[in-house]
């Protein structure tokens, strides 16, 4: 069976009356058109459902495999008794022709059973009914049938652990009563549509649509450890289908069994295979490996650290911190691709009209023109292809995107031509196959088109749906955890302020900057100057989060109790960075978690946020080391600067297109940075700026905000 462009699990239903939730019918998708889990409350809902995809997927030239969690045989001996031919397929047409099924799920299944056991020797196979239903050839207990010849479980089932056998058809496991309704459906979409489709094993498994057998407990482990999900069933459907959509197809339908057992019985697909499955659901979410213990260690020796050093030691030290997820297009916006996307189909996928107007074969034009060329009946739109071929010497009438048509290469703009219905005239010469797009000039089939670490944009969701990409693999969004310290510090800000107290200002800019750059904040509140508390507070972070951001306490002063704290009980290295303003930069590890330890000021805490923290959580988030785009402009401000610091001025342009930088240098002054666009970038030498002089403003939005 090779590799399909769509996988849909179906959780099955013999609910007597419309139902959502647990215990209901759940579909799953993964690959090409995949998305959240969905739950429909009647059977017939569903299978409108499912012919529609089917419709949409044999439109698109896709391959799509179906699974159904329910029986698609019985036992041996089953199908030949009831039927004459040892032959599943053959029953699913005996129950389509006396299956009553409505639109609310009323249904004749205990009735169709009854007269199913009247036809074999003895009492039963099938069992189970509700209270009150007079039905004497259906016994009501397993425990009460005897003589019917047949055998409990089918070969295949003796591999799934837990699986009940297909007589049971009321209470908890009833798979009987959802194979009679589900085979009886199955059928008439069978019938449907004809050779596009396909039951595996019983027939090949070529076809575009290949209906086929599941067990949803394959991956209960994995459904175990699942989360966010609104019931197991819902769980069930969306990792199987992205467990079945990451397998090899070959390995899971290589001979499971003799053919005619297969014939009768039917197969469950990936029987025997939990383990494979489960691996491909680990590819799916494996994290990578935490950062060494020594990562941020500097050489001895090495007091003050240029800022273009300390960004060289920090990319040097980190790596992505954050495994892998699938996601579906409509949801990985903004997301970071784990692996390169590779077109599913070409775009565009055939060759196709670039206007309305008229086709036909350039090499049928004798002569530099006029021309007059005849219409065949029809025309071709998109969406809607001229079913036959275009005669040579013959036109077709086209429109925007429509597919040409056999026998047709040009295409002659529809404001060029005069035509009475019958016949098309227009002027030449005409080259050829003018007004046409080539298949796949945009992108081809099976080549990479966006690489991993890019930054999911809207034009790029589009690219990839447009390529027949439904589902993509992204990196996890870094958690980052933000942790005030300090006894000077209110977190609320509507509380009353004594004179010795300030507001935390650090804490709501960290979250939101973080948030801004796509990763997940976690607030992890503000603590007081207290080592046992921050001590917890750092656990929490480092349970719950990829990163830890903390502001206040990185220098090596009396109430430093966060550099003091990560010297004894972590990994410290802080780095003096020859940088104003935010000198004391502290760099460490929390078991195992990296800790940035930023200046308490504010705006030191902005200027190295962005500084290191922007390329330092881009790296950990999975999309590279993000280096901000700089411009050189005239300055409008006069500035003398001491050699062996770099600085950063708080800046915006003013109308005449000149930097201009705030009052006050003073990093106490927060309405600077609300003031400000961007930041002006002065070099580590001494300089001497003057109204004209051309400086590096580096705005804004080059660091994400």
């Amino acid at each position: 069976m090779s590799r399909f462009d769509r996988v849909v699990v179906v959780d099955w239903s013999a609910n007597a009356t419309p139902k959502l939730g647990a215990d209901s019918i759940w579909i799953g998708r993964a690959g090409a058109g995949s998305g959240p889990p969905q739950n429909i409350a009647t059977r017939l809902e569903s299978m409108e459902a499912l012919r529609t995809e089917i419709a949409a997927v044999l439109q698109a030239g896709q391959r799509m495999l179906i699974a159904f969690d329910i029986g698609f045989g019985f036992p041996r001996g089953f199908a030949g008794h009831l039927t004459g031919q040892r032959d599943a397929l053959a029953v699913w047409d005996w129950l389509a022709a006396r299956i009553t099924d409505d639109a609310r799920n009323g249904n004749n299944r205990f009735e169709v059973a009854a007269e199913i056991n009247r036809q074999f020797p003895g009492i039963g196979p099938f069992w189970g009914r509700p209270n009150g239903r007079d039905l004497p050839d259906l016994p009501a207990k397993g425990s009460l049938r005897e003589g019917h010849g047949l055998a409990e479980l089918r070969a295949t089932e003796a591999l799934c652990s837990g699986a009940h056998p297909m007589w049971k058809l009321y209470t908890t496991g009833s798979v009987g009563s959802q194979s009679l309704l589900g085979q009886a459906h199955l059928a008439a979409l069978r019938h449907e549509f004809g050779d596009a489709l396909s039951v595996w094993p019983m027939e090949g498994a070529e076809a575009p649509i290949v209906l086929a057998e599941t067990y949803l407990s394959l991956i209960d482990p994995a459904v175990r450890l699942a989360q966010g999900y609104p019931c197991k069933d819902a769980a069930q459907v969306d990792l199987l289908a992205l467990a079945f959509n990451r397998a090899d197809m070959g390995q899971l339908t290589a001979a499971p069994a003799p053919l005619d057992v297969l014939r009768e019985e039917g197969w469950i697909l990936g029987a025997g295979h939990g383990a494979h499955l489960l691996a491909m659901l680990e590819q799916a979410t494996l994290t990578p490996p935490r950062l060494r213990n020594d990562c941020f260690a500097m050489p001895q020796g090495v007091d003050w650290v240029p800022v273009d050093t300390a960004l060289e030691r920090l990319r040097d030290a980190l790596h992505p911190l954050t495994g892998a997820e699938d996601v579906t297009v409509r949801q990985a916006g903004g997301r970071v691709l784990a692996q390169d996307l590779v077109a599913r189909r070409a775009n565009p996928p055939a060759a196709n009209s670039a206007v309305d107007g008229y086709g036909f074969m350039q090499g049928a034009l004798q002569r530099d023109g006029p021309y007059t060329l005849p219409l065949v009946a029809g025309r071709a739109a998109a969406g809607q292809p001229f079913g036959g071929a275009v005669p040579h010497g013959h036109a077709i009438r086209i429109l925007t995107g429509a597919i040409l048509p056999e026998g047709v290469d040009t295409v002659v703009l529809e404001e060029d031509c005069a035509s009475d219905g019958a016949r098309v005239a227009f002027d030449g010469p005409i080259k050829p196959r003018i007004n046409t797009r080539k298949a796949g000039e945009d992108v081809g089939a099976g080549a990479s088109f966006l690489p991993k670490g890019r930054v999911l944009t809207p034009a790029d969701l589009a690219l990839a749906s447009a390529l027949g990409v439904g589902h993509v693999p992204v990196h996890r969004r870094l958690r980052v955890g933000v942790l005030s310290t300090g006894d000077e510090l209110l977190a609320d800000p509507d509380a009353t302020a004594q004179p010795h107290q300030i507001f935390d200002a650090n804490r709501p800019m960290l979250l939101e900057i973080a948030r801004k750059w796509g990763h997940v904040p976690v607030d992890l509140g503000h603590i007081p100057d207290d080592p046992a508390r921050i001590a917890t507070g750092l656990d929490e972070g480092a349970r719950d989060c990829d990163v830890i951001l903390t502001s206040g306490g990185a220098s090596a002063g009396d109430e430093d109790h966060v550099s003091r704290l990560l010297r004894e009980a972590g990994t410290l290295s802080s780095w003096r960075i020859a940088l104003k303003p935010g000198r004391p930069l502290a760099l460490a590890l929390w078991q195992g978690v990296p800790v940035l330890g930023l200046p308490g000021n504010p705006v030191a805490a902005f200027v190295c946020t962005l500084i290191f923290g922007r390329p330092a959580l881009s790296l950990m988030a999975g999309c590279g080391w993000q280096s901000p785009q700089g411009f050189m402009v005239e300055a409008a401000f006069t500035k003398s600067k001491k050699p062996g610091r770099r600085e950063y001025l708080r800046a915006r342009l003013d109308v005449a297109g000149r930097v201009e930088v705030f009052a006050s240098e003073g990093s106490g002054r927060i309405s600077g940075l609300s003031w400000a666009e961007g930041l002006v970038e002065l070099p580590d030498e001494a300089a001497s700026i003057r109204p004209g002089a051309l400086v590096r403003y580096i705005p804004f939005t080059s660091f994400g905000l």
